[in-house]
């Protein structure tokens, strides 16, 4: 296995954009995206991907940057606690993936995942991703690539949508006339 790649413990999935790719804005190329939020508990997890930083950033030294890493360089692992102003996020450090391929999906058992309904923002799961550094547009810092995913557990759904059609208008007890 590289030293840049890095397959993760079980991370919570939020912001899923994984069956179509999405542009940030109309300029940029679409691509497909997760947010991986690991408990700060998670050492292991962590520990592997802060070394497969430090790898990224010793290609980027030789090969982005010059033969120096740049004091301000951007890296991709964050306190969900003083970033984020979200509970999903408590006691968390999180790491934003993408990629311009879309990602091998699969369930616990390695079947793989087709329905949109199956993998959303909220379930639990593992990560395949690659650490890689960049220098664009006067930018240089770290980046997550992501290559596959695997859902391990159902949770309660981020964003909304935590209810079926059927759940919210099947009785008829709080109709307006």
């Amino acid at each position: 296995m590289s030293e840049t790649r890095v397959i993760t413990g079980k991370v919570r999935f939020s912001y899923v954009q994984v069956f179509e790719p999405r542009a940030m804005n109309e300029s940029s190329v679409p691509k497909y995206s997760v947010s991986l939020v690991i408990p700060k508990e998670d050492k292991k997890t962590l520990s592997r991907i802060e070394a497969a930083v430090e790898s990224a950033k010793a290609v980027g030294e030789k090969s982005k940057w010059g033969g120096a890493i740049p004091k301000n360089l951007k890296l991709p692992l964050r306190d969900g606690d003083t970033e984020k102003d979200d509970d999903v996020y408590e006691g968390c450090m999180f790491i934003n993936a993408k990629s311009s391929q879309k990602p091998g999906l699969v369930d616990a058992d390695l079947n793989p995942i087709m329905d949109k309904d199956e993998f959303y923002s909220g379930c639990y799961g593992r990560a395949s991703i690659n650490l890689y550094p960049y220098d664009s547009n006067g930018s240089k810092g770290v980046a997550c690539g992501l290559n596959n995913l695997q859902k391990l557990q159902d949770w309660e759904r981020l964003g909304g949508g935590g209810s079926t059609a059927e759940e919210d208008f099947g009785s008829d007890d709080d109709l307006l006339f």
